[in-house]
């Protein structure tokens, strides 16, 4: 049995690595690595401090980052460390705070443990598998709202890419549907953001159209652990292998997946 206690402080101890490169590097130089997605030096050196860190104290736990390696580094990978250096790159790129280090150990693809630190924010979030989330070290649940137009909820990021025209199609579709129905529509430009700040109940969902395991893998565990509802877009629940990720709270989580399938089905059929 692993010590969840031990390898959150691990974890932790670790995003502080990375933090403290993210504080007081700069950038570096920033290359392309598709249609509008960029990486930076700092990315690739944040990655490489961490995963270091990561394997001199749990040499047995395999990784996985979004930079420079994509599939784990262990050939034992019940247990993986998966890690986003830099997330919402972009919005670092540009001068905006809105980004994080965000790291999660996983088992057999479910998230244990999730540490999201958002240091331009002064905002560290964490959470264990059945033993709730937190931020900055204070207990935190998601909003009490019940009803859609009421609620805030984020979206996720325009599709970039070779397929970028037709995915944003249903993305525009599932924009107007929110628009049409919720108090307000945001979009943070950052995945692990938009799932810890359901978590804490800033918002009241957030609807993401991918499932990057670097991307949601620590935000989803702190949802949940604040009692966030997080699903794929069929209503299933949200694992490893779903193809969207949803996440509400407990209010809400019903009609917002609902709103969401009955867009995208729409956009489908083009009715």
């Amino acid at each position: 049995m692993i010590d969840s206690d031990a390898l959150l402080s691990t974890a932790r101890a670790a995003v502080a690595e990375g933090v403290a490169l993210l504080t007081t590097a700069d950038a570096g130089a920033v290359r392309s690595k598709g249609d509008r997605d960029f990486v930076t030096e700092l990315d690739l050196r944040i990655q490489s401090a961490m995963q270091q860190y990561l394997h001199a104290a749990t040499p047995w736990i395999g990784f996985l980052g979004e930079e420079a390696n994509t599939t784990p580094t262990s050939a034992d990978t019940e247990y993986v460390w998966i890690l986003d250096p830099i997330d919402g790159t972009s919005n670092f790129i540009h001068g905006l705070p809105l980004c994080a280090v965000s790291l999660a150990l996983v088992q057999s693809g479910a998230p244990l443990i999730g540490v999201v630190d958002a240091p331009f924010l002064g905002l560290e979030y964490r959470a264990a598998v059945g033993a709730g989330a937190f931020c900055n070290g204070e207990s935190i649940t998601t909003s009490a709202a019940r009803n859609i137009s009421d609620a805030i909820v984020s979206i996720g990021d325009y599709a970039v890419g070779p397929k970028a025209a037709t995915e944003n199609l249903r993305r525009f579709a599932i924009t107007e549907a929110l628009a049409a129905s919720v108090e307000r529509v945001r979009m943070f430009g950052s995945a692990a953001l938009d799932l810890v700040w359901v978590a804490e109940g800033r918002t009241d969902g957030t609807v993401i159209m991918s499932n990057k395991p670097w991307d949601m893998a620590a935000g989803v565990l702190i949802a949940r652990e604040a009692g966030a509802v997080v699903t794929d877009s069929d209503g299933s629940r949200h694992t490893a292998h779903a193809r969207h990720t949803i996440a509400a709270a407990p209010g809400l989580s019903e009609e917002l997946t609902r709103l969401v399938s009955a867009a995208w089905n729409s956009s489908l059929t083009g009715r």
